[in-house]
């Protein structure tokens, strides 16, 4: 043989050896790389392990572990944003042959997808993992979350109702479903689902706020307040869980323990005077100072609101309708004044419309006075027929269905002129069903012309 063909076949030969042995140096040293670099990652040697990483793929830029682990030392480091373009990477690689597990892989990017925003991303990773984990009820309940955020309620409803029959005592699928009915007035199947979450874990406490709201539209005060206490105990639905006994509180007419739970509201969070919460639990604060007579305090509840929102509920028509306190201390004081006083003024005022009182029958809002005229010269024998005073202190404009009450009380008792007197005003509705009947309606403006004549009158007597 030419010895030129043998040198040359010896080189060729001793090269592709060199070749083969270089590449299984590699090969052997690439895995206890990975190896190096998992355990930094897992002892939590975040800088370490970036380092280690970037190394690793500078060389093998298509390393889908060394990706991975990268992704993982990111989020371990606060890194989330960068964390995610290292896991896209090994979704574009989508090689899970190694440490990598698809499973939980699809779980920590759908996370990620779900932070930044990106729900149709994370939709299409919970999709696939109820085909590679259909035994998993937690993928079903995902994915409906985020069809309920796209407002397609009914998918939404099917996914949990899949997740529920892959495992009935998943509680959290049974207080989304719970959840999606209330919101859709459906309050009957709602209760059961909620109830249902909170008997398989009674620690579910956000399912007894909506248990809470079922239980008072449906006017079980009682219930809805103890579902209530107990979501207090979810620190974000304690702000909302205050409000809602309060608001229980104030059904009730309950007014000083309403006031308790409102200002407890108003002081945890008095930092966020905006929000929609807070905003509500000052209007139903300002609720109890009227309804207890406290003017005071309601005006400045209202005048907060109005400083944040003009719109908000009446308010602007309630400081309109009491800024006139301010001016004229007659009307102020017959709304706030004691109950022992209200009846001495109550009395006065009958006077001043030359009454004779027989009958004082004390209510919630006022007071009733059956009462004669006056007898006076030759007109002492005359047959006085008695008359009906209904006097009423207020807030609310006195509407349509009060009047009628008003005038049937009249015609069970005979009486056949009565005279409804009010600290507000009435409804075009009210005076005009009185045009044709027996009563004469007192608005606030002579209301006042009555309490003026009223101090006259104590004046010239003293």
């Amino acid at each position: 043989m030419n010895t030129g063909i043998v040198v040359l076949l010896i080189v060729v030969s001793t090269g592709l050896l060199g070749i083969l042995i270089l590449f299984l140096i590699k090969s052997l040293a690439a895995p206890r790389k990975i190896g190096a670099l998992q355990d930094q990652v897992k002892q939590g040697k975040v800088n370490q392990a970036i380092r280690s990483a970037k190394q690793i793929l500078a060389k093998d830029p298509r390393n889908s572990e060394a990706h991975y682990l990268l992704g993982m030392a990111y989020a371990q480091d606060g890194k989330n944003e960068l964390a995610l373009m290292e896991y896209k990477t090994v979704n574009q690689i989508s090689d899970f042959s190694g440490i990598c597990k698809e499973t939980t892989f699809r779980k920590d990017i759908a996370a990620l997808f779900i932070q930044f925003g990106q729900e149709e991303e994370a939709l299409k990773e919970y999709l696939l993992l109820t085909k590679l984990e259909p035994y998993e009820p937690s993928h079903y309940y995902n994915v409906g979350r985020l069809l309920e955020t796209r407002n397609k309620g009914e998918q939404a409803a099917g996914y949990y109702r899949k997740a529920l029959e892959v495992n009935p005592r998943f509680s959290d699928s049974w207080f989304a479903l719970g959840q999606l009915m209330y919101k859709a007035k459906q309050n009957a199947e709602a209760g059961n689902a909620l109830q249902k979450a909170i008997k398989l874990r009674p620690d579910n406490y956000k399912a007894y706020f909506y248990l809470g709201r079922i239980l008072k539209d449906a006017r079980n005060f009682a219930g809805a307040l103890s579902a209530f206490e107990n979501a207090q105990k979810d620190p974000d639905f304690k702000l909302k869980a205050l409000i809602e006994r309060g608001a229980c509180f104030l059904a009730t007419k309950n007014y000083s323990r309403a006031q308790n739970e409102l200002e407890r509201a108003i002081k945890i969070s008095e930092e966020d005077a905006k929000s929609p919460e807070m905003m509500h639990a000052r209007y139903f604060l300002s609720v109890c100072y009227e309804r207890t007579r406290n003017l005071d305090k309601a005006i400045e509840q209202w005048e907060l609101l109005y400083a944040q929102k003009r719109t908000f509920r009446d308010v602007a028509e309630k400081l309109s309708q009491y800024q006139e306190l301010r001016g004229d201390d007659r009307i102020k004081d017959f709304i706030t004044e004691s109950q022992e006083n209200f009846e001495k003024t109550c009395k006065r005022l009958a006077e001043v419309m030359d009454l004779t009182i027989t009958d004082y029958v004390t209510m919630d809002e006022g007071c009733q006075i059956t009462a004669i005229e006056r007898s006076t010269g030759q007109w002492r024998n005359t047959r006085k027929f008695p008359k009906i005073l209904l006097i009423l202190r207020t807030p609310d404009t006195i509407d349509l269905p009060r009047v009628r009450s008003f005038h049937e009380q009249m015609k069970k008792t005979g009486i056949t002129r009565g005279y409804f007197i009010s600290s507000s005003n009435f409804t075009r509705s009210a005076y005009e069903f009185t045009e044709s009947r027996p009563i004469d309606l007192v608005p606030r403006e002579k209301l006042q012309e009555m309490l003026k004549q009223s101090e006259q009158m104590d004046k010239e007597e003293n």
